[in-house]
């Protein structure tokens, strides 16, 4: 979008927040870039330029703006709705890739050269995957800095710097201001000096915060319709993994250098997030993952103004619009959860999969509530004996086969994933049909057109609005929803009284 310069210039001068993410206004005269909705008198057109992302910006010479914050806007939903290269070497640097394995380790994903990786980013984001780290390693450290009162070199090493110095440099080259002036202007408490390391409190500082607790805010478009998102969750939640406690969706977080709980709690502009983590340099990675769970980067405008041009959806978005996709924290996970599932009540598939968490999860210490383990990993799932399993001959052997194809990495269905040629080889699994790889398609893989015409739900919803009962016929109908039909799944998934679709009390 930042090439079509009359766009751009009408989005700043509106101020419309719905473009946040989308680009960024850098400004000659002042040498600042900032957000489309920047609360500031606009500069004159002459004196802006456009860019596609903040490292395009840092690269050029501007630092972001004080007063809109642009480093902090959410994501761009081009990265949701993509699976070409770019988007999913943008999934995995959001997913700290770069900075635990670096380029080579981005490439070795992707199946690309480092050169062609470079080359590709550059082009679309005018910068290459060493800034684009970079950005997201500052708006990390200023995340900290900000709302925590952990010590700076604490903060330095939780943001995925590999030194102070680099850490002041990169704080002081992007905002203008050390890491100390930066804390000072926000008004967080200095750490008390006999505060053990690693215990770090929010910016309130309140009594009762569990030590090593940060408590964060995640921005969205709005609007965001929270009653299908964490309805979903709670209603399908894995006891030992999941719960809802006092308004938030917990749950546990397996991550590249230890374990952490997740508190998520709906509010009207943002969503409350409470990590608890084993290592801070984890807070990056858990940060993405949640964000991507509750499909936060999404532009629920465009979503749902192509879904009201159909006349029978219309009424649905009209009366709860900004409705999102819930999403995984664990792609695998979530395939092993959705054979569980399959042709069995959502109470039987937490039955069966609290089993396996019993059984075969790593016990995780929950001080505030009722977790208990990580959700199995595929190499423990790999060791089981099928023997136990409480399913039919036919659902263990497809269960035995998907968690032994992750485990040996002859499936991958991370952030690096090819939708295309995951679905295939979801499909030459024994006991894979067109329902479960949808839905791992949808709910893992993040395909926003994924569609599920065989779930029971949806055919109910179809008879019910008088769209065509058939797969082969509503397929056909649902033609005019791409590249949204996983956003039609949830509205026609709430024309239903089934608990997915209500915010728990």
């Amino acid at each position: 979008m930042h090439t079509d310069v009359e766009r751009c210039v009408r989005a700043v001068r509106s101020k419309d927040a719905r473009f946040d993410g989308w680009f960024y206004t850098a400004v000659t005269t002042t040498r600042i870039y900032c957000r489309p909705s920047c609360p500031v008198v606009p500069p004159k057109p002459e004196n802006m330029t456009f860019h596609p992302s903040a490292a395009s910006c840092q690269q050029a010479g501007f630092r972001a703006c004080k007063r809109c914050r642009p480093d902090a806007s959410p994501g761009s939903p081009e990265w949701n709705r993509r699976a070409d290269l770019v988007a999913r070497a943008m999934r995995l640097i959001g997913d700290g890739v770069v900075d635990r394995e670096g380029v080579p380790g981005l490439a070795r994903l992707l199946g690309y050269s480092t050169r062609q990786i470079e080359r590709e980013l550059r082009t679309e984001l005018g910068a290459g995957p060493l800034a684009l780290a970079r950005a997201q390693r500052a708006q990390t450290a200023r995340l900290l800095i900000e709302t925590t009162a952990l010590p700076m070199a604490e903060t330095a090493f939780a943001a995925g710097f590999a030194s102070i110095r680099s850490f002041n440099d990169t704080v002081r080259e992007v905002f203008a201001l050390s890491p100390s002036e930066l804390r000072a202007r926000s008004g967080t408490r200095k750490p008390s000096p006999a505060r053990s390391a690693g215990a770090a409190t929010g910016a309130t500082g309140a009594p009762g915060t569990t030590p090593g607790a940060l408590t964060l805010r995640l921005p969205f478009r709005a609007p965001l319709n929270p009653d299908n998102l964490f309805g979903h969750l709670a209603a399908t939640a894995v006891p030992g993994v999941e719960e809802w406690r006092d308004g938030a969706y917990r749950r546990t977080l397996r991550l590249p250098y230890g374990h952490g709980i997740a508190a998520l709690t709906p509010a009207p502009d943002h969503i409350g997030c409470r990590l608890t983590l084993s290592d801070l340099r984890d807070l990056p990675v858990a940060i993405a993952r949640c964000r991507r769970m509750l499909d936060l980067d999404a532009d629920p405008v465009a979503v749902d103004d192509q879904l009201r041009t159909d006349p029978v959806l219309a009424p649905l978005v009209d009366k709860a619009p900004g409705r999102r996709v819930p999403r995984t924290v664990d792609e695998a996970e979530f395939a092993v959860r959705a054979v569980l599932g399959q042709q069995v009540s959502t109470a039987a598939a937490r039955t069966h999969a609290a089993r396996l968490v019993k059984a075969h999860g790593e016990p995780v210490d929950d001080p505030e509530g009722g977790l208990t383990h990580l959700f199995p990993s595929p190499e423990a799932l790999a060791a089981l004996d099928p023997e136990t399993l409480a399913m039919p001959r036919t659902r263990r052997t497809t269960l035995t086969t998907l968690v032994n194809r992750l485990a040996d990495g002859t499936l991958h269905l991370g952030a690096e994933s090819d939708w295309e040629e995951s679905r295939n080889r979801l499909l030459a699994l024994p006991g894979f049909g067109p329902w479960t790889v949808d839905v791992i398609a949808m709910r893992a893989l993040g395909d926003p057109d994924a569609f599920l015409p065989t779930d029971l739900g949806i055919r109910r919803a179809a008879k019910e609005l008088g769209l065509p009962s058939t797969p082969a016929a509503l397929t056909a109908r649902a033609a005019a929803w791409r590249p949204w039909r996983a956003y039609a799944v949830q509205y026609l998934w709430a024309t239903d009284s089934h608990p997915i679709n209500f915010l728990p009390v």
